[in-house]
């Protein structure tokens, strides 16, 4: 996932990701408490370290209002089927050039992608 604000990138692995699907579309954390993920359980302390990521990252926000959703179809098999343990990583390596404007912050001469030096 591509955060274009920031220029960040995070990556998840693909329990990572099957959670972060989950927990996106309105699952509560506490049905993914004790569901397998490979060979493991996912366990509250895990999940509830995961969540404080996502937040922390800008990638999940409390809605506590909202209703909470069922299981995704499919969620379990694909939960069963991954290899990796819950996890994202943030990559930032490339953000000073995901955040150049291509259109404006460009030096015509050069092209894509020398950024024009600040005076």
């Amino acid at each position: 996932m591509l955060d274009l604000a920031s220029g960040k990138y995070f990556g998840f692995s693909d329990t990572g990701s099957r959670i972060w699907q989950a927990l996106s579309s309105g699952v509560a954390a506490p049905a993914l408490v004790g569901l397998s993920a490979g060979t493991a359980t996912i366990g509250l302390a895990e999940l509830e370290s995961f969540i404080a990521q996502l937040i922390d990252f800008g990638l999940l926000a409390a809605a506590p209002d909202a209703p909470a959703q069922p299981l995704p179809g499919g969620l379990l098999a694909e939960l069963a089927a991954s290899r990796e343990p819950l996890k994202v990583d943030v990559h930032d390596d490339l953000a000073d050039l995901i955040m150049v404007d291509p259109i404006h912050e460009v030096e015509e001469p050069l092209g894509w992608p020398a950024v024009k030096q600040a005076l």
